[in-house]
């Protein structure tokens, strides 16, 4: 098969929503459940699959500078299916219904680090998994940072969480040489990197419609 040659221009995905014929939640877990459903694909016949039934997340590349050098906000947290003390950004679910993703952002990273932020821009949106979750991320990028007034008391799991502020140069580096692992600190970091070289000139609205979050 010879494939077409194509601009860059047009690259875009498309949502489209084939015919559901039938959706049933074959797990309900404590956070998410897994889902079967029979979508109707035209031409291709109707299919069944299985996937997590995620509600979306956001992540937060917050940045600072330190000394004249672009900084960025990075947490460690442990992560046990990947039996993994993860370096990542700050981020969160989309499970406070009504609440602006941004909002879920500005609320996270409070949260997390005690931080605050007065300027916010969508820097990249992705997919986690796409042939196996329907959970998409929307990474923020937040400037005009600085410390909260009081520190927030975290629990559970996230009282372990540690934070450090670390050069935005180093952490892609860290990124390239395999060093990191977590797909919203990988892409955020790396998307923060291209943003600055192009002069942010690719940053978006906060409130950017996102088509994939409802």
């Amino acid at each position: 098969m010879e494939l077409p040659v194509r601009s860059g221009h047009d690259l875009r995905d498309t949502r489209v929503d084939h015919p559901v014929t039938a959706s049933d939640l074959v797990f309900d877990g404590m956070i998410w459940g897994i889902r079967r459903e029979t979508v109707d694909l035209g031409a291709a016949g109707p299919v069944t699959r299985e996937f997590m039934d995620h509600t979306g997340a956001v992540a937060v590349v917050a940045l600072r500078e330190i000394d004249g050098v672009d900084h960025i906000v990075l947490i460690q947290q442990y992560r046990h299916p990947v039996r993994t003390l993860e370096w990542e950004l700050p981020a969160g679910l989309l499970d406070v219904e009504g609440e602006p993703p941004w909002r879920t952002a500005v609320r996270e990273l409070t949260e997390e680090v005690d931080l605050r932020a007065g300027r916010w821009d969508v820097l990249i949106d992705f997919f986690s998994t796409p042939g196996g979750s329907s959970e998409a991320l929307r990474v923020f990028l937040a400037r005009d940072v600085d410390e909260t007034l009081s520190a927030f008391a975290r629990e559970g799991e996230e009282a372990g969480i540690t934070g450090a502020w670390v050069p935005l140069e180093e952490a892609y580096t860290a990124v390239l040489a395999g060093q990191l692992h977590n797909p919203g600190a990988v892409v955020g970091i790396m998307a923060a990197w291209g943003a600055r070289e192009r002069g942010w000139e690719t940053l978006r609205p906060r409130d950017t419609p996102w088509p994939w979050h409802a």
